[in-house]
């Protein structure tokens, strides 16, 4: 099977403004889920653009600053707590939503990674595997992964127990041997049936 990278086909054929939007953080046990929307001049796109899950790390964080450079960017975020009151797909499509609204400019079209598409102020489409189709996309979910993981380091600094830097809160072996060590942080996600199950269990949140 042929390897798909991503290219700009999508946006022109739409024509107009168009952002890409991408999210990052909907399976880990912790952490906000974190978006981006990206809108790029064709003329000055970076090289070696691709789905951020095909990239490595080092890869991401050199991109990420040429990305910022060269292209109109805008973040949204959803907290642990819309998370757990709202669940996990509504709190995501309202931080897509979050992000178009900061883009300060109201495009022509919103290019959705998904199948699902938020509640926005311009048209949009959604585009399955969409990180490894368009570049808008692609570029979304470089920014918003480099974005989150170092948030994620951040929260590490604080709780080093779960290996944050390391796993970004998803449910590694680590981190579930720190949750049943220590509990569950504030910043984990509660309405996830692992984090749920220690509630079951009378194991209180950590301060």
């Amino acid at each position: 099977m042929a390897k798909t990278t991503p290219t700009y086909h999508l946006e022109r054929q739409i024509g107009g403004i168009v952002c890409g939007v991408d999210e990052v953080g909907r399976g880990p046990w912790a952490g906000p889920v974190i978006t981006a929307a990206v809108i790029f001049n064709p003329n000055h796109i970076p090289h070696g653009l691709n789905d951020s899950k095909k990239l490595t790390a080092k890869r991401r964080e050199a991109l990420y600053p040429l990305i910022m450079k060269s292209a109109k960017v805008a973040f949204g975020s959803a907290s642990v707590e819309e998370i757990d009151h709202h669940n996990i797909l509504q709190a995501t499509l309202m931080a897509m939503s979050r992000a178009v609204e900061n883009l300060g400019i109201k495009p022509d079209h919103a290019l959705i990674d998904g199948n699902q598409i938020p509640k926005l102020n311009c048209p949009a489409s959604f585009v399955k595997k969409g990180d490894t189709i368009s570049l808008s996309i692609a570029a979304a979910s470089i920014v918003a992964k480099v974005r989150r993981d170092f948030l994620m380091k951040k929260l590490s600094e604080i709780y080093p127990e779960y290996g944050w830097e390391r796993n970004a809160g998803y449910g590694t072996p680590q981190h579930q041997e720190a949750l049943r060590l220590v509990g569950p942080s504030r910043f984990h996600r509660k309405s996830f049936a692992p984090i749920r199950d220690l509630f079951s269990q009378g194991i209180a949140i950590r301060d």
